[in-house]
């Protein structure tokens, strides 16, 4: 079964206040079995316009990544985001070629 991604690119206006997004968010990701695969860190952007925060977050299947996001947990943490950031925010499924 092919794994589950997400991909998001962020904007971040306030950072203390999503560092509190991000604690809010560990308990849902840790039951879903979410891994960080990038988690900020440099970038350099090669084509299109690109958002300066980068994170891939991979899950054991397609359906996790995207129960995760419908979790009402999961919805209360991103209702502190949302204030302070703007995102794109892709749920993929894994290529097990």
């Amino acid at each position: 079964m092919p794994k589950g991604y997400w991909i998001a690119n962020n904007i971040v206006h306030d950072p203390e206040t999503y560092d509190r997004y991000k604690a809010a968010n560990g308990a849902v990701f840790a039951r879903y079995g979410a891994r960080f695969l990038v988690r900020g860190g440099r970038q350099k952007g090669v084509e299109g316009d690109i958002f300066p925060r980068t994170v891939v977050i991979e899950f054991p299947s397609y359906a996790d990544a995207l129960a995760c996001y419908d979790d009402p947990g999961y919805v209360t943490a991103k209702a502190i985001r949302d204030p302070v950031s703007e995102a794109r925010v892709v749920i993929v499924e894994g290529y097990d070629g």
